[in-house]
């Protein structure tokens, strides 16, 4: 389109070079964070069971209540739904880079905050953990659709999948760094403080120093946020945030002049012409219009959908994972373990999984995505999880003896592969693409939460639903559930669904943003809208 930006046109046509990387590495190291303060919390649950709710002459050690360890586990998603939805908001009225800093400094003194629990009695230390843990959510909330958009912008048209989805990859090294380091910590402290087995003797076997193996594990989290601020904030604006936004075309020519060591024109007077056409009413639609409900409507539930669908199943096997271990043996009873040696099982099994099933799926995207297309990764993701869960599910009491856990784990592993190999990577790359710049932010946020809506279901619904049949076997204070066997079919189900609602989501393989929002159109005054309109609405077939 004759109309286009030469800024715009220079950033789709720029070869990959270093400012492409740092980049990543600046936006990659927020989400390195987030993984790790969201997911290390799964490593120390049990830990804090056995700190704060032991009980006298119990069989086995003290574990959360039902309210509470909902509550650890979950509210870190309830402020990342809100952190989502506001700052994405936000990130679209002031631009992505004022906001980038703010979710930053607020993830580091949440992350600090976090381990400084205060309080002796088990009440007051789980009420600030909680506390602070939602703000730090919140806090990584605003991290989703400010990295992904900044990567977009800044992206070319070739590689642009890549990119986002290298970001997102920082996530398994996130997950992975967390079990690292949780095994150092706690080998540290069982060397240095030798403690018996539960069933040997129940107080000993929780050393008082235990208390301060979580608080390391969750602090150490804000490091890797405060080494990148200060690059974060000397990240210029992006380019189609001062453009097409903020109108500034001097501003962007002169940034992305920098960035790109061009020459690039400022063209004032084409951003004038489209600040005529939105005062006329075109090319200005809003949120809640008409106007992006046709265009962009079904795409925005396509990307809510199958971004909910997903996380209930993500999170519900990655949070719950340690239960899943021991219920197939991969971890000894409880009782079998001092506190120290259980938190060291948990996170080399975690570990173990990020290593060999997380990490490489993440990068297989990477590798793929601008050739195969995110349409594919993601059908093909939900289909296998599908097939998976399944062949857990369907032959569950096979899989719960002796000899066939390893086959039950390397099965396990694989529905985590095809998670990152698929939806999990997908769902964050493609709301990035497919709205208009000034509301792109909103809709990856809107996106986002939906996400986050189904990992809080997934978290707080697989807690109870897992839960033995039997009351009677069930962990102390649950009510009977319908066992892992049936909560893995219930799984296998929502993949099935999050299948039919990939079919709602457009592809962006190879084409600029302004194509697939259709601002192009709107620069050049509604010409070939219909056309443009229906042409993102295409589905691939291959």
């Amino acid at each position: 389109m004759n109309k286009k930006l030469q800024v715009l046109n220079a950033l789709d046509t720029a070869k990959t070079q270093w400012y492409h990387f740092t980049a990543i590495i600046i936006a990659g190291m927020g989400f390195f964070t987030d993984a790790y303060d969201l997911f290390c919390i799964s490593l120390v649950t049990k830990l804090l069971g056995r700190i704060y709710y032991h009980v006298e002459g119990a069989a086995k050690p003290g574990s959360l209540p039902p309210n509470v360890s909902a509550a650890v586990n979950g509210v870190a998603f309830c402020g990342t739904l809100s952190g989502q939805l506001f700052f994405g908001w936000l990130g679209d009225k002031l631009g992505r880079k004022k906001v980038y800093g703010m979710t930053l400094m607020l993830m580091v003194i949440c992350s600090i905050a976090s381990g400084l629990s205060f309080g002796h009695d088990a009440k007051s230390v789980m009420a600030t953990l909680c506390f602070f843990r939602f703000w730090l959510g919140f806090g990584i909330g605003g991290d989703y659709p400010l990295s992904a958009t900044i990567m977009s912008e800044y992206a070319n048209k070739k590689t642009r999948g890549a990119f986002i989805a290298a970001v997102f990859a920082m996530q398994g090294f996130g997950i992975l760094a967390g079990g690292i380091f949780a095994i150092i910590v706690a080998s540290a402290f069982r060397a240095k403080y030798d403690a018996p087995s539960y069933e040997v003797d129940p107080v000993a076997s929780t050393v008082p120093q235990a208390d301060y193996v979580w608080r390391i594990i969750l602090m150490v989290g804000a490091l890797p946020a405060a080494l990148t601020y200060y690059w974060r904030m000397k990240m210029p604006e992006t380019a189609r945030y001062t453009a097409l936004v903020a109108k500034n075309a001097k501003q962007a020519a002169s940034d992305m002049s920098k960035v790109l060591q061009v020459e690039i024109e400022p063209e004032q007077q084409k951003i004038e012409q489209m600040a005529a056409a939105e005062k006329s009413g075109r090319g200005s639609f809003g949120l809640l219009s008409k106007e992006f409900l046709r265009r962009h409507g079904l795409h925005l539930l396509g990307t809510t959908s199958t971004w909910f669908l997903l996380d209930i199943a993500f999170y519900s096997q990655n949070l719950f994972q340690k239960d899943i271990f021991s219920a197939v043996g991969w971890i000894p009873p409880a009782k079998t373990m001092s506190a120290l040696e259980e938190v060291f099982r948990i996170a080399r099994a975690q570990t173990l999984i990020a290593l060999f099933s997380t990490v490489p799926g993440y990068w297989f995207t990477v590798a793929l995505i601008d050739r195969i297309g995110r349409f594919v990764i993601q059908m093909m993701g939900f289909f296998f999880m599908t097939v998976f869960m399944f062949a857990l599910a369907i032959p569950y009491d096979h899989w719960s003896h002796k000899e066939n856990r390893i086959g039950f784990v390397v099965m396990y592993s694989l529905t985590f592969f095809f998670a990152n190999f698929g939806p999990n990577a997908t769902t964050f790359v493609v709301p990035a693409e497919i709205f208009p710049a000034r509301l792109r932010s909103t809709c990856h946020g809107i996106s986002a939460a939906s996400g986050k809506l189904g990992a809080i279901v997934g978290a707080f619904g697989f807690l109870y639903l897992a839960q033995n049949k039997d009351k009677a076997k069930a962990d102390a204070g649950y009510p009977a559930g319908i066992g892992v066997k049936n909560s893995l079919i219930v799984l296998g189900v929502v993949n099935l669904l999050g299948m039919l609602c990939t079919l709602l989501v457009p592809e962006s393989k190879g084409k600029s943003l302004e194509e697939m929002s259709g601002e192009n159109d709107e620069e050049s005054g509604g010409a070939g809208e219909e056309a443009e309109y229906n042409n993102s609405r295409t589905v691939p077939v291959s």
